[in-house]
Formats: structure tokens, C-alpha cells, sequence
């Protein structure tokens, strides 16, 4: 079985599909799928489905949808229903739990290459924590269940965490990269997720630090006064003291700024 949870939702055997197509069993999946291995209270199941207003029937038709996807998972993986009840989509006190084996789920399997990315930069290993943030990257095929929409709450913490972590690890990879020397080649991403981001100072510094390793030491001073202007005249505040420090040894030239200064195992640049 294969399952994907970041990007569309897919689960499977081959060419056959559990997933099913109406939008509220396809929730309740996608609840189960993102706490695989534990169980997922009936509240919070019922609160994905209709808010805080259930309708009376509400426990009666989540029932429902339940055995809908245990037929549709007996379908796509060619079990029988009772196989699936005892191993896949179980009944536990209190809610259901859904059960995969270990890399089945890319979840599970992006965890633990961030895990693994963490480990070896604490180890000084660059190198193996930038193939490790790569592949972890490379699971995503898009917004975490893109094709699950509109998610109730339970399903907004989920994603949210998510795409907050996927955030966290491109700018921990990033910051890998030009570790390693590697600032003409993140330039091209940089340029995109600062207009994605508007106001992510560690992204705008990254990218003004790529472009003085560059040579781009105008376009580095440019890319902190819109910034500094977007954050005045929207939210009123200035950027933070460590991205103006950035910004003045910028003007200066400040040879910490050199790709030898912020060599493997160094430290950040500018503190």
C-alpha cells in the first residue's frame, strides 16, 4: 500500500484506489491517514465533518462513511472487509484508528529524512543533511492534501503544522546550501519564496547574503528596503536587529560575508 498525504491525497495498491470521491469520507481519511497509528477521537471526527453543530444523525452517518471506506480500502487493496477491519481501519474505544506499516506513509517517511537532516547537521555532516533535506523536500507534490477541501478544524491544525514544517525545513536546507558554497544555486528559489513570503526576514536574509556571495551587492541592499518598506507601511514595524546587522555588513563588505567565513561547521554568518 501507498499512501500520500503531502499533495494530493492518494491511497492504494497499483492502479487501484480507496480513496473515495465524495468530500466527507475523504476527510475522515485524511484525519485518520495524518494520526496513522493512533487512535482519532469520534468528537474529533464528527468535529472535521460539521463544526460545532453535528447534526442528531451525526454519529449514525460517520458509521456510515466508516464502512464506506473500509469497502472502498477492501477494493483498493484487495482484502476483505473483515482483513481491513482487523488491520487497517480499526474500531477503538472511544474513535478509529488507521494502521500502515512503516514506508507506506510519505509522512512518515519526510519525518524522518527531516530527522535524519537534523542529525547530521548537529553532526557536522552538511553534506548528508543537504541530501537528506532534498529528498525529504522531494515528497511534497504540492500543498498537503490539496485536494481535500474545506478543511473543518482537526484537518487546519493538521495542514497548518505541516506547511509550517515544510517551510522550516526549505530554510534550514537553504541555510545547508550556502554552507556549502551553494549560492548561485539557490538564488532562483529564493527569488520565489520571498514574494511568497513576504515578510519571512530569515528567507530575505538568506537571499541578500546569496546575492553578496554573488556579486549582486545592489540587489542584496534592494531586496532589505522593500522589505523594511513593506513591514513600515503594513505592519508597522521595523525589521529585526539581525537583519539590519545583515544589512550593514552588506554596505561594508564585510568579509564574514565571504562563503569561506561560513564554511561547514563555522556557524552562522552574521549572529
Amino acid at each position: 500500500m501507498r499512501v500520500s498525504v503531502l499533495g494530493p491525497l492518494t491511497l492504494g495498491l497499483g492502479a487501484r484506489s480507496g480513496v473515495p470521491s465524495a468530500m466527507k469520507p475523504r476527510k475522515v481519511l485524511s484525519l485518520l491517514l495524518l494520526n496513522a497509528g493512533r487512535m482519532v477521537p469520534v468528537q474529533s471526527l464528527m468535529a472535521e465533518l460539521w463544526g460545532d453543530q453535528p447534526p442528531r444523525t451525526g454519529l449514525t452517518t460517520l458509521q456510515t462513511y466508516i464502512l464506506h471506506l473500509r469497502k472502498l480500502l477492501a477494493e483498493g487493496l484487495g482484502m476483505s472487509s473483515a482483513a481491513v477491519t482487523r488491520d487497517v481501519l480499526q474500531t477503538r474505544p472511544g474513535g478509529y484508528a488507521m494502521v500502515v506499516s512503516p514506508g507506506e506513509l510519505d509522512v512518515h517517511a519526510y519525518r524522518d529524512l527531516v530527522a535524519e537532516g537534523e542529525g547530521a547537521l548537529e553532526a557536522g555532516d552538511e553534506r548528508t543533511a543537504d541530501t537528506s533535506f532534498r529528498r525529504a523536500l522531494a515528497l511534497w507534490q504540492g500543498p498537503a492534501l490539496v485536494d481535500v477541501t474545506p478543511h473543518g478544524r482537526p484537518l487546519q491544525a493538521e495542514v497548518a503544522r505541516l506547511e509550517q514544517s515544510r517551510l522550516t525545513v526549505t530554510e534550514r536546507g537553504i541555510e545547508t546550501r550556502l554552507r556549502l558554497g551553494g549560492h548561485l544555486e539557490v538564488l532562483s528559489d529564493l527569488a520565489s519564496l520571498v514574494v511568497e513570503h513576504r515578510f519571512h526576514e530569515g528567507l530575505h536574509g538568506q537571499y541578500m547574503l546569496a546575492l553578496h556571495r554573488s556579486g549582486q551587492r545592489t540587489r542584496a541592499l534592494t531586496v532589505y528596503q522593500r522589505l523594511r518598506m513593506a513591514m513600515t507601511e503594513e505592519l508597522g514595524l521595523e525589521p529585526s536587529a539581525k537583519l539590519q546587522r545583515l544589512q550593514q555588513a552588506v554596505l561594508v563588505s564585510d568579509p564574514r560575508l565571504d562563503h569561506e567565513a561560513g564554511a561547514p561547521g563555522r556557524g552562522p554568518v552574521v549572529a
